[in-house]
């Protein structure tokens, strides 16, 4: 009888390992299905030519040395660079310039903040009024300034920003100095201390703007665009995190309110696909290029003039997207001198 039932125990011990073993082939097969289609629909998305520097063509001499031929620039794989950029409601210039790259292979990410009163000359004095042209142009300005193709340009209402926070919960944030502001005209009044504190959507909006005291204390545009990097930083945590994901269906709606992009529906699932395996506390590094925001250029004042070595250290380490070195030949930094 006993034997009976050891038999009987290990039929079922078998029944139960088959019936697990189908099960998880099943569940390999609808893993491996999902990936074969992922990767039939969503394909990394398109990156631009190369920028080539325009200059005068020289026809060579009888009798000279030959020129030797340029290399080819090279973009490495799944390295995209991305504009972001947000109006000032009061004038329309861009309020906040950042180029960010996304190494998809080795799931790095590069911020570095473009300071809005940057000098570059030509139709306008200071880069933030590009944005007058629309985003295209901007982008094809900043693009030229820094030497680099940007694949994608993204815009935003300065309302998405106040809504994603709110939507994640909002944040805990160390504000970096006494904020004490107040602009009638824009029905804006910013009044933090120094510290650490909680922000809602509102408040985190007001910190982003803040760039002087009433009495005329504070901080550069240089401090700014540190303080809203590290402040979308701590946004872009909690939105890559696991709470973040469950509101997906919620950014997804903020996205089509707020956002203007020429990144498409497939682009967009591609990339967001790939950033949950950004680490944030390894894999983002935050830069702005640096420069003086004193220089008066042409009789226009508080212009901000790029250091040209400083500025090209940046662009390597952080955003540059070809196999070899950006030079100096190939950026187009103005000098006020």
């Amino acid at each position: 009888m006993s034997g009976r039932r050891s038999r009987n125990a290990k039929k079922q011990r078998h029944r139960g390992l088959r019936i697990a073993y189908r099960v998880l082939v099943v569940i390999s097969f609808v893993i491996v299905l999902v990936f074969c289609i992922a990767n039939l629909v969503v394909r990394p998305p398109a990156q631009k030519e190369p920028v080539l520097a325009e200059g005068p063509v020289s026809t060579p001499n009888p009798g000279d040395e030959p020129t030797p031929t340029p290399t080819p620039l090279v973009r490495k794989e799944y390295f995209y660079t991305f504009m972001l950029a947000a109006r000032d409601q009061s004038s329309g210039n861009a309020d906040s310039i950042m180029v960010v790259s996304f190494d998809v292979k080795d799931h790095r990410v590069g911020v570095v903040s473009v300071p809005r009163d940057t000098l570059v000359g030509g139709t306008y004095t200071k880069i933030n009024s590009y944005y007058h042209g629309g985003a295209e142009r901007l982008q094809e300005k900043v693009s030229d300034l820094l030497g680099i193709p940007i694949d994608y340009y993204i815009t935003v209402d300065v309302e998405a920003f106040r809504a994603l926070v709110d939507a994640v919960g909002g944040v805990n944030f160390y504000i970096p100095c006494d904020m004490d502001y107040d602009d009638p005209v824009q029905d804006l009044s910013i009044h933090f201390t120094e510290g650490t504190r909680y922000l809602n959507g509102a408040d985190a909006l007001k910190v982003v703007r803040f760039r002087k005291n009433n009495d005329g204390s504070g901080y550069s545009d240089t401090g700014r665009a540190e303080t809203q990097q590290k402040l979308l930083t701590a946004v872009a945590k909690k939105v890559l995190s696991w709470s973040g994901m469950t509101k997906y269906n919620e950014f997804i709606d903020l996205f089509a309110r707020y956002v203007k992009t020429d990144l498409s529906g497939t682009d967009m699932a591609y990339f967001a696909g790939q950033a949950i395996y950004v680490d944030t506390a390894s894999g983002l590094t935050t830069a702005t290029l640096p420069g003086d925001g004193s220089v008066t250029y042409r009789g226009v004042q508080w212009c901000y003039e790029l250091c040209p070595e400083e500025t090209l250290e940046v662009i390597n380490r952080l955003l540059n997207p070809y196999t070899t070195e950006v030079t100096a030949e190939m950026v187009n930094i103005l000098q006020a001198d």
